[in-house]
């Protein structure tokens, strides 16, 4: 379920994001390419990288009511497909207590709806590179990805990135794929957020409102108090 839009970011950053990619360069990005587009109404999308991606894996498991993976074992997973990251961009607090402000005046669908959830690609110095919406904030993560890569800029470290819900262990894994060392939102990360943060030495900070937040991950380090 995503909200229509930008649907070529959004295939992409998912691929990049599960690994479907494996480093592969995307060569085609089309709709549904089995056929006419207006038959499945624009809800299929092909991503094609010249057969030099491996055969994806069937992902075949139970439909749940949570956002996605429980338990270290799937932290385990990523990290074992995943180095730490290097040297990335410094955020400072104050940089990163501006953001969900500057990114508003973007939102476009929320302020016509109050719906929708939007991430954005930040600079260190809190320029606000790119913002997407949709109405899920994965989603909406999947398509600054997505456009990260097809603009030839990942790993972006010198980019932070922003979400306006709570962080996830996927938002943070999202991240870590993309080589973004700082991630930045207005609300609490999950236990196993953090913990992912630290595994991949990603600063993580949550309740981004106003001149205050909190900051949980340190780049590479562990957890840390309140910053205001």
């Amino acid at each position: 379920m995503r909200t229509p839009g930008h649907d070529y970011e959004l295939a992409v950053g998912f691929c990049h994001a599960e690994g479907l990619l494996a480093g592969a360069p995307v060569t085609t990005v089309r709709y549904c390419a089995t056929g006419s587009a207006a038959d499945t109404r624009f809800n299929v999308v092909t991503v094609e990288t010249g057969g030099r991606a491996p055969a994806p894996t069937a992902r075949l498991t139970t439909t749940t009511s949570s956002c996605g993976w429980c338990g270290t074992d799937q932290v385990d997973d990523v990290a074992g497909r995943l180095d730490p990251l290097g040297a990335t961009a410094a955020i400072a607090p104050e940089v990163l207590a501006s953001i969900p402000d500057a990114v508003r005046p973007h939102q476009e669908l929320f302020a016509a709806t109050g719906g929708s959830h939007a991430a954005a690609a930040f600079t260190a110095e809190g320029e606000v590179v790119l913002v997407r919406e949709d109405i899920g904030r994965h989603n909406a993560v999947d398509k600054v990805v997505g456009w990260l890569l097809l603009d030839g800029r990942l790993p972006a470290g010198e980019l932070g990135l922003f979400v306006s819900g709570r962080t996830s262990f996927e938002i943070v894994q999202k991240a870590w794929s993309a080589g973004i060392g700082t991630v930045v939102a207005v609300s609490a990360p999950s236990s196993l957020a953090v913990e992912a943060a630290r595994r991949a030495g990603i600063a993580l900070a949550g309740f981004a409102r106003g001149d205050r937040l909190n900051l949980y991950v340190e780049q590479g380090t562990s957890l840390a108090g309140d910053q205001g």
